[in-house]
C-alpha cells in the first residue's frame, strides 16, 4: 500500500496541485451483494491512507441506469461484466480500466434445517409455497438463478410460486424474514449472515449457469479512484473478499 500513496504524493507535487490529497470523499457505486464485504475493504483502505470512502449500494441494473443519467460515482463495482463493457463501450468510464475483483456462487437456500437435500431436489417438489430470486432483468445474480431454474427444466413450472427481489439483498431478506420458503442467494450472504448452520442449503454448480464474474470500472479518472481499485486487487484486500464466500475470478471459480 506504501507504493500507491507514494504514487499519489509524487502525482501532487509534479501536477503542482496544492489542495489536500484526500479533499474529498470518493463514491463508490456497489452491487448489493458485494457492499457488506467493500464496506470492510474500505474501511482498510481508510486506515491506510486517510482516504474517506463512501458507498451507494443497489442492484446492478438500476446503478448502471443512474450512471448513466449522470449519478456522480467515481468508481462502479457491478455484479456482473456486461455492464462494466457497455459503460467503457459508452464512453460512459475510463478506457481499459475494468478489472474482475470477484466470482459469485449461488446457493439454494432455507431456514429450515431439512428441508433441503444435497441435490437441490427440492425444487422439483410441492414442499415449499415461495421462491425468492433476484429479478433476472436487474440482478446478475437473479440471471444466474433464472438460468440455473431454465437448466433443471423447472422455470415455466416455478413462474407462479417465485418472489422477485429488486436485488439479491432484498431476495435474501425474503428468506431471513420467512416469507419465502426457499431462496436462491449469494453465497456471501448465507455465510456472512450465520445463517449457515441455522439453516440447510445447496451450493448450485457452477455448470447450471453462466460465471458470475464482478468486474469494477473507473467512471472518473482520480487518483484516489486508481489508488482504491490498486487497493482491490492485493493480498490483503483478496484475503477479505474471499473470506467472505468469493471465489478469485480465474483462480477458484
Amino acid at each position: 500500500m506504501r507504493h500507491i500513496v507514494l504514487q499519489l504524493l509524487l502525482y501532487s507535487i509534479v501536477t503542482g496541485l496544492f489542495e489536500p490529497l484526500y479533499a474529498a470523499d470518493l463514491r463508490v457505486a456497489v452491487a448489493s451483494n458485494f457492499a457488506d464485504t467493500l464496506a470492510e475493504v474500505a474501511a482498510q483502505f481508510e486506515s491506510e491512507t486517510g482516504q474517506p470512502v463512501i458507498i451507494i449500494r443497489g442492484s446492478t441494473g438500476k446503478l448502471y441506469a443512474q450512471i448513466l443519467n449522470g449519478a456522480p460515482f467515481d468508481i462502479f463495482l457491478a455484479a456482473d461484466s456486461r455492464r462494466p463493457e457497455l459503460l467503457e463501450d459508452k464512453g460512459r468510464a475510463v478506457a481499459n480500466s475494468r478489472f474482475s475483483y470477484a466470482a459469485g456462487r449461488l446457493v439454494l437456500w432455507s431456514l429450515n434445517p431439512t428441508l433441503i437435500d444435497r441435490e437441490g431436489k427440492v425444487l422439483a417438489t410441492e414442499d415449499f409455497r415461495f421462491l425468492a430470486i433476484a429479478n433476472p432483468m436487474l440482478a446478475p445474480y437473479g440471471e444466474a438463478a433464472r438460468q440455473t431454474l431454465e437448466n433443471l427444466g423447472l422455470w415455466e413450472s416455478l413462474r407462479d410460486r417465485m418472489v422477485l427481489g429488486e436485488n439479491i439483498s432484498q431476495t435474501f431478506q425474503f428468506v431471513a424474514s420467512g416469507n419465502a420458503t426457499l431462496g436462491l442467494v449469494a453465497r456471501s450472504q448465507q455465510l456472512m449472515s450465520g445463517q449457515t448452520q441455522s439453516g440447510s442449503f445447496w451450493e448450485v454448480p457452477t455448470s447450471l449457469h453462466e460465471p458470475i464474474v464482478q468486474q469494477g470500472i473507473l467512471l472518473q479518472d482520480k487518483q484516489s479512484a486508481r489508488a482504491f481499485t490498486d487497493y482491490m486487487q492485493t493480498q490483503a484486500a483478496e484475503a477479505v473478499i474471499v473470506a467472505h464466500g468469493y471465489d478469485l475470478p480465474g483462480r477458484n471459480d
